[in-house]
């Protein structure tokens, strides 16, 4: 579980997700990149499982960046708690996704092969995302 490892407040607002993405949404470091459409939070469950399908499909070959960072705590409250009482506990951390974001960029592989992985890592993530390719 990725948890950051030090903040300055425990607990954060859920906050708003409109508008486009103000960093990181032209691919930098590798050839190719998955660039998100829509907006949503990304659980490290749904990171993992699609760092590992761009893994398994490119053989480790290549190199594989992660863009994004789980940042934002959730918090829940249990099932039988009554009004008030104030926040819950931290349920898990989250990174909040706006369209544009570039999520995870590859590079070092074959172009057939940085496109399927892709196709594969995306079927993984919440929400519409689309492969890029680096401007030359």
């Amino acid at each position: 579980m990725v948890v950051p490892k030090k903040v300055k407040y425990r607990k954060q607002f859920r906050g708003s997700m409109k508008g486009q993405s103000g960093r990181g949404y032209q691919v930098a470091f590798g050839d190719y990149g998955l660039k998100a459409l829509d907006c949503g939070w990304l659980n490290e469950r749904q990171l993992e499982a699609a760092r590992q399908a761009i893994v398994h499909e490119t053989k480790r070959e290549g190199k594989v960046w992660i863009r994004v960072i789980n940042d934002k705590p959730i918090t829940t409250k249990t099932a039988g708690a009554t009004m008030g009482g104030g926040k819950g506990d931290i349920h898990a951390h989250v990174a909040v996704i706006r369209p544009g974001r570039i999520i995870f960029e590859l590079g070092g592989v074959a172009d057939e092969m940085a496109q399927e992985a892709l196709r594969l890592a995306s079927h993984k993530l919440p929400f519409k995302t689309k492969i890029v390719s680096r401007e030359i």
